[in-house]
């Protein structure tokens, strides 16, 4: 079992049963302050710890338990002085129950914080403390104990680089210092060694001098074509077939005249158009195109479509139904009946809608996900006239004529087939949303081994099916497998196989956009992949100066598709992987990373202000800021002053034209 996900269990096992294990807090914190000098203090904060029990370090390894933290949110005249210092024993072993070596106190824990006056005055410092007590048989829930303390400072002195002002402090054993608003010049190059230059700074003109192109309009031509592919998928699923005959009787009761009746033929399909249309209007003024991205990582919004596609299978698998209101399709149907004109060709556009929704709507879910980090504000339009396009024109050809609709398969047993498969597909399916909101929020509780064991169960019982050795209730009772159900088990079972390796390593290209990515699987025998040298812009920047290397930013997610098929086609190709990690410093930026920050900020810039609240808000912003860009993925090629070297590069799965990009640079 995974450290982190054991770390997980322990946590909600203790908020659930620790407060009734134990009555009271075994730890007791006193919180002093004590002038050194005019212009110096020395806070101390102090933990008396119960006998049997202890803290944590502050200093502990990724993937054990929760660490002590001292969070200072205010200092009125005063500065944090370099690192917060503990000043009792810690005690060191190795922990069975994380299997790695912790850090803890016990009966008494002393910290001391230096600070330095900047004003004469009254000075006010107010915080938290977070900790986590343990014994050897149960663990407290996470606790926070608030101070307030208070002094005067006779002397000032002026704040020097190893003087803490509103930075926040993240390595081991040191204060986080917080503030209500974090300006740029905080947050951008304050740790770079030898370069004093504004990594932050916008960087659009030199990209066009080096030629940078505008790559997001030719896109929507991809995502027109991707929301047409949405609609003809549609048009095969359950709930859009029984439409087809109820759409062919509405018109030929409505006229006998034939020019008329193809006439509105046509516009049942541009009204079909404009309901999906208005639907991407909708969206769009609500979310935004940029929302879009941020909501398409959001755990509500991923767990939502996966709780939705599972009910979904379960329902095709007929365990129940799942139908609209019957009030609501029979007013929309009833009002089309008594309605003349365009007006009622848009109700029963309406019914359609309504009728088939509980089909197209993942679909247009998935549909939109796939399209959240387009940066045109047209992408959701674009995607809605594909969909409703190719939902429209079978439609309208069944409208316009009607003896087509004799040439189609009755339903029956074909179409209970045909809901059982989409069953299985749904439900392999659903587990990609949950694994964008499991990787987005560091959960690891959907780890790429877990998720390949799940999707090859998934199609092994898919192969069974179509050979007839699973049955359902509302399936027909079948002697033979038909021909062309052996040849889609043959496929699926296939799939299933081909999937196993990937439980040792093995890197599945043909997969790789939907499954979580390599580094989340334990036990792994495939060496190639490329990994990043750092996740953090100033860390990696200042290693670069250090080396005297370029560097090539990635802007990723952990809900790209695109981006796993790139470090799967093409960073592991051997003159790119050479590069990536030789002649490169290799800085991957997550854009999703929901892990929140101590403090959100807010940044007021041509009028416009921004919240960033989490590390992936920051890095969204660091890539519209730099770049004027926010699609992922997005490659760029800086030198150590922040500089680009080269135009940007983009999806291309061409591994010889990424090292052309990377020897241009």
């Amino acid at each position: 079992m995974k450290n982190k996900l054991f770390v997980i269990i322990i946590t909600l096992f203790a908020l659930f049963t620790g407060v009734y294990a134990n009555e009271s807090d075994p730890v007791t914190w006193n919180f002093s302050i004590k002038n050194t000098s005019d212009n110096s203090a020395e806070i101390t904060l102090k933990a008396t710890v119960e006998r049997g029990w202890h803290i944590y370090s502050t200093k502990l390894p990724a993937g054990g338990p929760i660490p002590t933290k001292f969070v200072f949110e205010n200092m009125k005249n005063a500065v944090a002085d370099g690192k917060i210092i503990g000043n009792s024993k810690l005690h060191e072993e190795y922990d069975p129950m994380f299997e790695m070596k912790l850090g803890w106190y016990e009966n008494q824990a002393v910290f001391v914080q230096k600070i330095q006056f900047t004003k004469v005055g009254d000075v006010a410092i107010s915080g938290y403390v977070e900790y986590m007590a343990c014994n050897d048989e149960s663990c407290m829930p996470p606790q926070q104990v608030e101070f307030s303390l208070s002094t005067t400072a006779k002397a000032a002195v002026a704040p020097n680089e190893n003087l803490q002002t509103s930075a926040t402090l993240t390595a081991p054993e040191e204060a986080i210092v917080k503030t209500d608003t974090l300006p740029l010049a905080n947050i951008q190059s304050a740790d770079i060694e030898n370069v004093d230059v504004d990594l932050w700074a916008s960087v659009t003109d030199e990209m066009k001098a080096l030629g940078e192109k505008t790559p997001e309009k030719s896109s929507l031509w991809w995502i027109l074509v991707l929301g047409f592919g949405g609609g003809l998928i549609a048009l095969v699923t359950p709930c859009v077939w029984p439409v087809i005959p109820m759409t062919v009787s509405f018109f030929l009761k409505r006229t006998k005249d034939k020019a008329q009746a193809r006439k509105d033929a046509v516009l049942y399909g541009v009204a079909i158009v404009l309901i999906y249309v208005a639907l991407g209007v909708i969206i769009t003024l609500i979310f935004g195109s940029s929302a879009l991205n941020n909501i398409s990582t959001q755990a509500w919004f991923n767990i939502f479509l996966f709780v939705l596609l599972v009910v979904l299978a379960m329902s095709f698998f007929g365990m129940f139904e799942i139908t609209m209101p019957s009030s609501w399709s029979n007013a929309m149907d009833s009002k089309a009946e008594s309605t003349a004109g365009f007006v009622s060709i848009l109700f029963m556009a309406f019914t359609l809608v309504l009728v088939s929704f509980s089909c197209t709507g993942p679909i247009i879910g998935f549909m939109l996900v796939e399209i959240s980090s387009a940066s045109s504000i047209l992408a959701p339009l674009v995607a809605m006239f594909g969909f409703a396009l190719a939902l429209a024109i079978p439609f309208s050809l069944f409208a316009f004529f009607p003896s087509m609709l004799k040439s189609l398969p009755k339903s029956g047993g074909w179409l209970n087939t045909v809901k059982v498969v989409l069953a299985f597909i749904e439900l392999a399916l659903s587990l990609k949303f949950l694994s964008t909101a499991d990787q987005a929020y560091h959960w690891h509780i959907l780890d790429r081994e877990v998720f390949l064991s799940l999707w090859i169960v998934i199609f092994s019982l898919l192969g069974f099916y179509l050979l007839g050795k699973i049955r359902f209730s509302h399936d027909d009772d079948v002697r033979h497998s038909s021909v062309v159900g052996t040849f889609l088990a043959i496929i699926s079972l296939s799939f299933a196989v081909y999937m196993v390796p990937g439980l040792w390593g093995a890197p599945l290209k043909s997969i790789s956009a939907f499954s979580p990515p390599l580094n989340t699987q334990d036990f792994n025998l495939y060496n190639k992949e490329v990994h990043p040298a750092f996740t953090d812009y100033e860390e990696g920047m200042a290693f670069a100066a250090k080396k005297k290397l370029p560097v090539v930013i990635d802007f990723t997610g952990y809900g790209c598709v695109n981006c796993r098929k790139m470090e799967t086609a093409v960073w592991i190709d051997p003159a790119v992987k050479y590069a990536l990690e030789k002649e490169f410093v290799l800085i991957s930026l997550f854009v999703d990373d929901k892990t929140p920050l101590d403090k959100p900020y807010k940044i007021e810039e041509n009028g416009k202000t921004f919240r960033i609240s989490t590390v992936g808000d920051r890095w969204s912003y660091l890539q519209n800021k730099k770049f004027n860009y926010n699609a992922q993925p997005y490659y760029v090629i800086l030198d150590n002053a922040g500089k680009p070297l080269n135009t940007s590069m983009t999806f291309n799965e061409n591994p010889k034209e990424f090292v052309q990009w990377l020897n241009k640079g």
